[in-house]
């Protein structure tokens, strides 16, 4: 592992020692982890797999991007920034935020898509396994975006497609009404 992505790893490990995943209450850090491994995997770069590492602490801690481009670069601060979803407004309702995002990662390079991706892919069987009223919500928000990570590496498409596909059946099968 390379300085960056270790670095990486720590300051994320730091930041999200305390939160836990919904649905499994696993420790966070094993949902980055996870991602991080499946950039790592398609091949990606150091700076996509360091934003791997990061693509939640905007979001989720009091982490900013100034912060992560200060600490790792102009490259890893701008894959976060392209994932880091819009936060709760008062007049933005969530089928607004999520277009908002959608538009913003669809102007993303292949590098933040492909993080994108492996995000999906390990949130979307853990939702539509733990949380199916949700999942019918989340589900279809997972396929609009799909459609639009044009420039994302082909194989994470195809897993990311392969997994929101498989969580639709496991839907249908748990939930006829689906």
């Amino acid at each position: 592992m390379n300085d960056l992505v270790f670095r990486a790893r720590e300051f994320a490990r730091k930041k999200h020692v305390k939160q836990l995943r919904e649905y499994t209450g696993e420790p966070y850090f094993v949902h980055l982890e996870e991602v991080a491994r499946i950039v790592e995997r398609a091949g990606m770069s150091e700076t996509a797999i360091a934003a791997a590492w990061l693509h939640d602490t905007v979001e989720d801690t009091d982490a900013s991007i100034p912060e992560i481009c200060a600490k790792f670069g102009s490259g890893v601060a701008l894959i976060v920034h392209y994932l880091t979803d819009t936060p709760p407004t008062p007049g933005l309702n969530r089928a607004r935020r999520k277009e908002i995002d959608r538009s913003r990662l669809a102007t993303a390079g292949a590098e933040s898509q492909g993080v994108k991706c492996a995000d999906l892919i390990s949130n979307t069987s853990t939702i539509a396994k733990h949380n199916p009223g949700f999942a019918k919500t989340y589900l279809p928000e997972k396929r609009a975006t799909l459609e639009i990570l044009t420039k994302a590496p082909a194989s994470l498409l195809e897993q990311a497609w392969a997994s929101l596909r498989q969580a639709e059946l496991d839907l249908i099968d748990a939930s006829p009404e689906f």
